[in-house]
C-alpha cells in the first residue's frame, strides 16, 4: 500500500472544530498530529473582570458542559475567599452537576460514538442491520428514546438551577435556590422514571447488576440492552485492542461534599495509585500558536501567536503531570476510584472498548449517586452562605466534567482578575507535542490504526478519536 499523508477533519457529531493530519504507511497510521483550529480566547477576556464575573462567563465556555465550568469557577473564587458551601449547598450543587454528566454520557454513547455503527461499510456485519435501526442519524429508534429521556432528566437542572445551560444556581457558598420536599419528591419521581430507561433500554437489566461486573471479560460479555449491542460490535471489531492510551489515568475527584468526594481523586499507574499534587501541572507551549514559556497554570498566560509560527501546529496547548502525558475521562475516573471492573480493563491497558465501558459504568454509578442525594436532600437546612471575595488572592477549582480532569486556576489583584487559566478535560487529551518530542494522548492511540487505500476518513480512527469524547470548543482557552 502506497504511503501518504491525510488530513481529516473537520468532524462531524464532535462539539466543536477539530483537524488531525495522519501520516500513513503500510496501511496504518504512522503519525498523528491532532490541531484545534478555532482560537477562542475566554482567558484573556475574563483579565481585569470584577472576579464574580466568572461565574458568568466561564460557563458560556460550552454549551453542554456549561455546570461543570460554572462549578469550577465557584471552587476557585471559594479557594480564594477561604470558604466553603453549606452541605447541603454542596449536595445539591453535585446533584446538578451530576445530571448534566448524565446527560453528556448518555448523548455521547447514542447520538456521537454508536452512529458510526450504521456506516454502509459496515454492511454484512451480523449486528449491522440493527445499528442502522438503533442508532442511525435522525431516525433511530434508540437515539429517539435516549433524547427523550435526557430531556426529562434535564427537568432537575430547570427546578434548581432555573435554566440550562448557563445557570447561575451554583455559588461559592452554595446554590442559590433551597429546594423543598415537594422538589425532593418530584427529583426523586424524575430519577426512577430515568431508571426505568436505564433498565429496560440501555442496561436491558438493573443498573445494580452492571455495576456488580469485576472484570472486563464480565463486560464484553454482557448481552442485553443496548450496552449488549455494544459489547457484540466490539468484540466483532477487535475495539479492545484499539486506541491504547498513556498508561496513566488522571482524576481530580468528582462531587466533592462535606465528607469528600464522591469519585475520588488520583493519579493511577501501573497497578499503583498516588495522591495528585497540582503543583506538577505545567503547559508546555513548544507546539502551540502560543507565546510565552511553560508554566504552572496559575502563572501562566495566554497570548495567541497571530503568525502561527513553526513548529505550532494547533491552538492547544499542552499540559502535563510531572512532564508526562495522561489520560483522563470517564473510564480513567473509575480506573481510580477503584472499581474493579475498570481496575480489570485498565491492567490491559485502556483502548476504545475500555473507553466506552468505562463510560456504561458510570452511568449506573451515577444514578445510584443522584439518588442517594436527592433522598438526602434536608429542606431546613441552609443551603447558601454569602462569601466575601477578597482584593487579594488565588484560588484553584478542581472537578471531575463529563469528559474528565477540569481545573480553573484564579489570581485576584486589586479587586479584579489578573490571572484566569483553565485546563479542560479534551486540553490533556487532544494536546500537541511538547518540547520533547511527545505525542499527545490522542496522537499517540492513533498510531498504528488501520488505513484502508480508499479510506480518506478511516472508520478505525473515528472510533478512537470519539471514544475519547472531545469537547474542542473548552479545549481552546
Amino acid at each position: 500500500m502506497s504511503d501518504r499523508n491525510l488530513l481529516v477533519g473537520p468532524f462531524n457529531r464532535v462539539e466543536g472544530d477539530l483537524e488531525i493530519r495522519l501520516e500513513v504507511a503500510d496501511g496504518q497510521v504512522a503519525a498523528a498530529y491532532v490541531n484545534s483550529p478555532l482560537f477562542r480566547g475566554f482567558e484573556p477576556m475574563l483579565l481585569g473582570k470584577a472576579p464574580q464575573d466568572a461565574l458568568t462567563i466561564t460557563p458560556r465556555i460550552c454549551g453542554i458542559c456549561s455546570i461543570s465550568q460554572s462549578a469550577a469557577a465557584a471552587q476557585a473564587l471559594a479557594a480564594a475567599a477561604g470558604a466553603t458551601p453549606t452541605p447541603q449547598g454542596a449536595l445539591v450543587a453535585a446533584l446538578l452537576h451530576g445530571v448534566e454528566n448524565m446527560c453528556d454520557h448518555l448523548t455521547h454513547f447514542n447520538l456521537f460514538f454508536m452512529p458510526d455503527f450504521a456506516r454502509p461499510a459496515y454492511q454484512g456485519r451480523d449486528w449491522h442491520d440493527h445499528a442502522i435501526s438503533r442508532f442511525t442519524a435522525m431516525q433511530g429508534s434508540g437515539l429517539r428514546q435516549a433524547t427523550e429521556a435526557r430531556a426529562q432528566l434535564l427537568h432537575i437542572v430547570g427546578l434548581l438551577g432555573g435554566k440550562w445551560p448557563h445557570t447561575l444556581a451554583i455559588q461559592p457558598g452554595g446554590v442559590t435556590r433551597a429546594p423543598t420536599a415537594r422538589d425532593r419528591i418530584r427529583i426523586s419521581s424524575t430519577l426512577a422514571a430515568f431508571r426505568r430507561y436505564l433498565e429496560d433500554v440501555l442496561f436491558g437489566a438493573p443498573v445494580e447488576d452492571f455495576i456488580a461486573l469485576t472484570t472486563g471479560e464480565a463486560a464484553r460479555n454482557w448481552s442485553t440492552g443496548d450496552a449488549g449491542t455494544f459489547m457484540q460490535i466490539a468484540d466483532d471489531l477487535g475495539l479492545a485492542s484499539s486506541g491504547p492510551g498513556p498508561g496513566r489515568y488522571l482524576s481530580f475527584g468528582a462531587y466533592p461534599m462535606e465528607d469528600g468526594r464522591s469519585f475520588g481523586p488520583g493519579l493511577w499507574e501501573a497497578d499503583s495509585w498516588r495522591a495528585v499534587n497540582t503543583d506538577e501541572i505545567g503547559e508546555d507551549l513548544s507546539h502551540a500558536w502560543m507565546l510565552g514559556k511553560t508554566a504552572h497554570p496559575r502563572d501562566g498566560q495566554t497570548e495567541p501567536d497571530e503568525d502561527m509560527s513553526d513548529p505550532g501546529y494547533s491552538w492547544c496547548k499542552a499540559p502535563r503531570l510531572a512532564g508526562q502525558t495522561i489520560e483522563t475521562g470517564a473510564f480513567a475516573r473509575q480506573v481510580v476510584d477503584g472499581h474493579a471492573m475498570a481496575l480489570d480493563l485498565a491492567r490491559h491497558g485502556s483502548s476504545v472498548f475500555a473507553r466506552v465501558a468505562g463510560r456504561l459504568l458510570e452511568i449506573a454509578r451515577t444514578q445510584v449517586l443522584l439518588e442517594k442525594w436527592a433522598r438526602d436532600i434536608t429542606p431546613e437546612a441552609r443551603f447558601l452562605e454569602q462569601v466575601a471575595v477578597p482584593q487579594e488572592g488565588v484560588g484553584e477549582g478542581l472537578l471531575e466534567a463529563a469528559r474528565g480532569s477540569l481545573g480553573h486556576w484564579l489570581r485576584i489583584e486589586g479587586g479584579k482578575i489578573a490571572g484566569y487559566q483553565i485546563i479542560a478535560p479534551t486540553t490533556w487529551n487532544f494536546s500537541p507535542r511538547d518540547a520533547g518530542g511527545v505525542p499527545g494522548p490522542l496522537e499517540a492511540a492513533l498510531v498504528g490504526a488501520p488505513v484502508a487505500e480508499d479510506e480518506d476518513t478511516p472508520l478505525s480512527v473515528q472510533h478512537i478519536v470519539r471514544s475519547f469524547d472531545p469537547c474542542m470548543v473548552c479545549t481552546v482557552h
